[in-house]
């Protein structure tokens, strides 16, 4: 009994990842199959899992009855200006809370974390009203300005990693003459890139799958994002389901890849980070 138990459980808990992964992969082969099917078996019933005939004529048709180049640099616009603002001030504010002293450090820290209890619905309105007034919008300063004034979950994930590093390395460089400008910059940053990677990697993710942003700040075809893009696809009158879903597989696939290269390092920086508090 204790030998049949000792298998049974590694092969539930294969079982179980087993069926996990095909549901959520199932829907990820669906996208790649439909766009490439022809419009005839696209409904079909029992449904066609592998397209015969196979065509490309709806990626083609991704780059010339749907701009996708033209939004995809929109997007790379956001994407770039974003995570640079993210990293530059959260690294920052990470270092503050987690190495230097001043007055209220602990009270400063505990209010930032309060932030993240607020909804993002509650301030929607009032940060528009403020982008109204400064007239940015149909640009895309209200996608890029906020990245440089720091998010909250960041700069937890910074400044815990930050504690990690030993004192008496910093209070060695302090005692050789370098500033905090030079030890943030020589010091910390090159031994936290697990944690700035994943912070890079979550702001990437999140700046090229954004909706909601592009869809209240831009409201021209010109500015359009890729996500927003995708949303105008879907027709009142009628979907070309084949060119959405070529489209789709245009957005989805640099995301999985960004995942796939850098995964060891997101892994890496999420085990390393909150191991001092």
């Amino acid at each position: 009994m204790r030998r049949l138990r000792s298998r049974a459980v590694p092969f539930a808990i294969h079982a179980t990842l087993l069926v996990l992964l095909i549901g959520f992969i199932g829907p990820f082969f669906w996208l790649i199959s439909t766009s490439l099917k022809l419009e005839s078996a696209m409904f079909q019933l029992p449904p066609q899992w592998i397209p015969n005939p196979a065509t490309l004529k709806h990626y083609a048709l991704a780059f010339t009855d749907f701009p996708a180049l033209h939004y995809t640099r929109n997007t790379l616009v956001v994407v770039v200006f974003s995570t640079l603002g993210t990293l530059i001030s959260c690294s920052m504010a990470g270092y503050a809370f987690s190495r230097l002293i001043w007055p209220d450090r602990t009270l400063v820290f505990s209010l930032l974390m309060a932030t993240m209890m607020i909804p993002g619905q509650v301030t929607m309105i009032p940060i528009y009203i403020l982008f109204t007034k400064l007239g940015w919008i149909d640009t895309f300063l209200p996608l890029v300005v906020p990245a440089f004034f720091g998010n909250a979950f960041f700069i937890f994930l910074l400044r815990q990693f930050f504690l990690t590093v030993p004192e008496d390395l910093i209070e060695a460089a302090r005692l050789d003459g370098a500033g905090e400008g030079r030890v943030f910059l020589q010091i910390m940053l090159p031994l936290c890139k697990p944690a700035l990677l994943t912070v890079l990697i979550f702001t990437v993710l999140r700046s090229w799958n954004d909706f909601m942003g592009p869809l209240i700040y831009l409201t021209s075809e010109k500015n359009r994002t890729l996500a927003l893009g995708l949303a105008h696809l879907h027709g009142v009158q009628g979907t070309e389901w084949g060119l959405l879903m070529a489209a789709s597989m245009l957005m989805v696939l640099p995301a999985l890849l960004l995942f796939f290269f850098c995964q060891r390092f997101f892994i890496e920086g999420i085990a390393l980070t909150g191991t001092k508090a």
